[in-house]
């Protein structure tokens, strides 16, 4: 299954259409849904995966005419972030405009966005931590982990200005790419410390991540956003809390470094996801103020 997707909110009046291109260089393209100053780096190439990917990168508004250095947000299923022509349904997050409209109005700090392109087929197996007897596949996300800590990120900080730290560092994802967010990112804290976890497939594997949650040696100064829908599936609600409460447990604090949304109605479609951007956002990447 591949996640899925919303309507994005109003453009701000200064946002500029484009679209992204291979090799680092702005490209308009025709017919492409993307609002912002946007690199396409094609065929990304690991040694830990089978498959090369696309990686979409979205950078801020003042990014070309800053030297400062930004923070950097990677999001899984890439092709859904920002484009409808190639999201799930045609339905896309609307990651661009919401991030160009929050971070115009000042409302959250400057970042990169980073969207990793998931590979169709083998999606499942990246996305999952354990071999599921009742799937029957799934347990590479240690490849995927390494993929993105030991090739991606390092290239995305070496062709990029980015803060390079872990309090600087996001992961997030949906379903299963929310799995495989609180995996990887509770995995390497000394890599992400700010993780959008948005309906994560709690499920897998016979809750397989409540188990690692329970065995965490010591907290981390991990920030985390939490969510799922009412109407996403019979017991997954009720899972999610659980994993809320566990998290609670091991130390973080509800509101704090902790945020927990149990949306009433909340689907696990695309559209449902693309309306809880702006509060994971807000939470996640807060307006610094500055001495």
């Amino acid at each position: 299954m591949q996640p899925e997707h919303s309507d994005s909110s109003a453009a701000a009046t200064r946002m500029v259409k484009a679209s992204a291109s291979d090799d680092s260089s702005p490209f308009v393209q025709d017919g492409h849904t993307l609002t912002g100053n946007f690199r396409r780096h094609s065929n990304f190439h690991s040694n830990f995966l089978d498959q090369s990917r696309d990686v979409l990168v979205y950078l801020p508004p003042d990014y070309e005419d800053a030297a400062r250095r930004f923070p950097v947000l990677y999001l899984n299923d890439g092709q859904n972030l920002f484009d409808a022509t190639t999201a799930f349904n045609g339905v896309e997050w609307g990651v661009d405009e919401t991030a160009q409209r929050l971070i115009l109005s000042g409302r959250i700090e400057p970042l990169i966005i980073v969207g990793i392109y998931n590979t169709g087929a083998d999606r499942i197996d990246e996305y999952t931590p354990t071999v599921d007897s009742r799937q029957k596949r799934g347990g590479k996300a240690n490849l995927y982990g390494r993929f993105l800590t030991e090739e991606l990120k390092p290239f995305i900080d070496h062709r990029y200005r980015t803060l390079t730290g872990p309090e600087f560092t996001g992961l997030g994802g949906s379903s299963l790419g929310g799995l495989l967010t609180l995996y990887l990112g509770l995995k390497y804290p000394n890599v992400f410390s700010r993780l959008m976890a948005m309906s994560p497939s709690v499920w897998w594997d016979h809750w397989w991540i409540l188990k690692f949650v329970q065995q965490l040696r010591a907290k981390p100064t991990t920030r985390i956003w939490l969510d799922i829908g009412t109407k996403e599936g019979k017991f997954t609600p009720g899972v999610v809390r659980q994993l809320r409460d566990l998290l609670l447990l091991r130390g973080w604090r509800l509101d704090a470094d902790l945020k927990f949304m149990e949306i009433r109605g909340g689907q696990h479609t695309e559209a449902a996801w693309a309306k809880r951007v702006e509060p994971a956002l807000r939470f996640l990447f807060p307006k610094q103020r500055r001495k």
